[in-house]
């Protein structure tokens, strides 16, 4: 069960950026459902695989922070080039885990500066999620409102709480009609990959180092804490393989899931430890078995009304959001440099065909490395304490 639970709240929570940057990039029906196919098919055969393996709930996910930066950056980078970019990324991950320099990688970026980074990204979403109130107030209130209620009842389940009953809103009002809705079995859609240097540094890079920081660290921390002394290796090689096989397909990156990870690590899953890696193949069954019907999963997202994915996404991201910015913040030395991080990549600065996410993190460096004279390699012990205090907050 909570292996179900864990996919349940992933679908119902942020899978919703991965229909935006489809309907951002121009997709047509086929080639989203091939994005659902692939991230759902990819995400549980490694995760189904890892778990079996290692003996450990290895919960692997879509990366949310890559989906939320899709919604921006494929606005300006054409599909096939885009998918080139997740072909590099995809690469980087496997060259990272097999040379086993996780580790060395991770300490190459200070920690301010990469959550700084996510939380300038993630932002404009917080901001849409109430700036739908002013476009449609009864719907957009009825979901923040539901929203801080089961935050404070059931918090696990108050992302998938709103999206039903903000499914069911709009089916009282007749806004989505789902007679004519049927199974279909979801069909690979092949796009021929494409280079360029923009889509490198403005899609591939950015694609690579939040999905690092933002989900591999912290999903890292979540397995440590709850006593699995799991290597990351493994975790990243196999994950990086199956973004390079479903990157031609659409998937734009697999990686270890963190917050829905903890769903299934924790003593709820049960209270033997060694019996906990069966939420992680329970898990990847399930993601399978959605993956089989991503046509119809695509025909239901792209039938909502865009306020209310807009609304639903940013609510789904305020935990990630506010984590982010606890870990930019928490530490006083490097906290300045952070906050320009954050606000450089909040200003998404489109400069020389460039995507702002990259020039966030160019001016955040700089920034960190005026202020403290050097690059603060030594600082890179501090990372383990931004990132746990990001995870209890």
């Amino acid at each position: 069960m909570a292996g179900l639970v864990s996919v349940i709240v992933n679908y119902g929570g942020t899978f919703i950026l991965v229909f935006q940057a489809a309907r951002v990039a121009g997709l047509d029906a086929a080639h989203t459902a091939s994005w659902v196919w692939s991230l759902s098919m990819g995400v549980g055969l490694t995760g189904l695989l890892l778990s079996w393996l290692t003996r450990a709930p290895i919960i692997t996910a879509w990366s949310t922070p890559a989906a939320a930066f899709l919604v921006t950056a494929l606005a300006s980078t054409p599909y096939a080039e885009a998918v080139g970019a997740y072909l590099v990324s995809a690469a980087a991950f496997v060259v990272l885990g097999l040379s086993g320099g996780f580790e060395r990688v991770i300490r190459l970026i200070p920690p301010g500066v990469a959550t700084g980074l996510l939380a300038g990204i993630l932002l404009p979403f917080g901001l849409r999620a109430f700036g739908g109130v002013a476009v449609e107030p009864a719907l957009a209130l009825l979901l923040i409102v539901a929203y801080v209620v089961l935050k404070r009842m059931a918090a696990r389940y108050a992302v998938v709480g709103i999206l039903l009953l903000g499914l069911a809103f709009l089916v009282l009002q007749q806004r989505v009609d789902l007679a004519g809705l049927s199974l279909q079995l979801a069909a690979p859609v092949y796009t021929a990959p494409a280079w360029s240097l923009d889509s490198l540094l403005s899609v591939a890079l950015p694609l690579f180092l939040i999905t690092l920081t933002g989900q591999y660290m912290p999903g890292m921390l979540v397995l440590r804490n709850d006593g699995f002394a799991t290597s990351a290796n493994p975790i990243v090689t196999v994950t990086g393989l199956g973004s390079l096989l479903m990157a031609p397909f659409g998937a734009h990156a697999f990686n270890l899931a963190a917050i829905t990870a903890a769903i299934a690590t924790g003593p709820e899953a049960h209270e033997d430890p060694s019996k906990r890696w069966i939420a992680g193949v329970a898990a990847g069954l399930a993601y399978c078995l959605v993956g089989v019907f991503g046509v119809t999963l695509a025909a239901v997202f792209m039938a909502l009304p865009a306020a209310f994915t807009t609304t639903l996404a940013g609510l789904a991201l305020l935990g990630t959001l506010g984590g982010s910015l606890a870990g930019a913040l928490a530490d006083t030395r490097t906290r300045e440099a952070a906050l320009i991080t954050f606000l450089a990549a909040a200003a998404n600065i489109q400069w020389l065909g460039i995507g702002g996410a990259f020039w966030g993190l160019v001016i955040g460096l700089l920034a960190h490395a005026v202020l403290h004279g050097s690059m603060p390699w030594r600082l890179h012990g501090a990372a383990s304490r931004v990132f746990s205090s990001a995870r209890k907050v």
